[in-house]
C-alpha cells in the first residue's frame, strides 16, 4: 500500500513539473491552449508573472521529489505531507480565486495523495 502513496506523490510532482513547463517556457504557446479563459492578448504581457508562478510550482515538485528520495520513513512522510499540504492550500486558494477547475485538477490529486500518505506511509 505504501507503493500507492509513493506513486500518487510522484503523479502530483509530475503535474507540477508540467505546470512549471507551461508557465515558465510555453506560456505564449501552450499556455494559450491550456488557459482558454484568459484573453489571448494578455499572454505576452503576463509572461514574467506566469514564469514566477511556474517557479513556485517547480519548488512544490522539487519538495515532493525530495520526499521520495529520503531514506528515513518518518522524515520522508513528514516532508511529503508538508509539500502535499502546500499543494492543497495552493489548489484551494486558486480554486476559490482563479478557477473552480483548479479544485479538481490541482487540489483533488494532492488531497488524495495526502490521504494515502497519512494512511499508508
Amino acid at each position: 500500500m505504501k507503493l500507492i502513496a509513493l506513486i500518487l506523490i510522484a503523479v502530483v510532482a509530475l503535474e507540477h513539473i508540467y505546470i512549471l513547463w507551461i508557465e515558465m517556457f510555453a506560456w505564449t504557446t501552450k499556455g494559450k491552449a491550456t488557459f482558454k479563459s484568459l484573453p489571448e492578448h494578455l499572454f505576452e504581457p503576463t509572461k514574467t508573472l506566469a514564469a514566477n508562478q511556474g517557479l513556485y510550482n517547480g519548488f512544490l515538485a522539487a519538495g515532493l521529489i525530495w520526499s521520495l528520495l529520503i531514506s528515513d520513513p518518518l522524515w520522508a512522510k513528514n516532508v511529503a505531507m508538508f509539500f502535499l499540504g502546500c499543494v492543497v492550500a495552493a489548489g484551494l486558494y486558486g480554486g476559490l480565486t482563479a478557477s473552480k477547475g483548479i479544485l479538481i485538477k490541482q487540489l483533488l490529486p494532492a488531497a488524495i495523495a495526502l490521504m494515502a500518505v497519512v494512511v499508508w506511509m
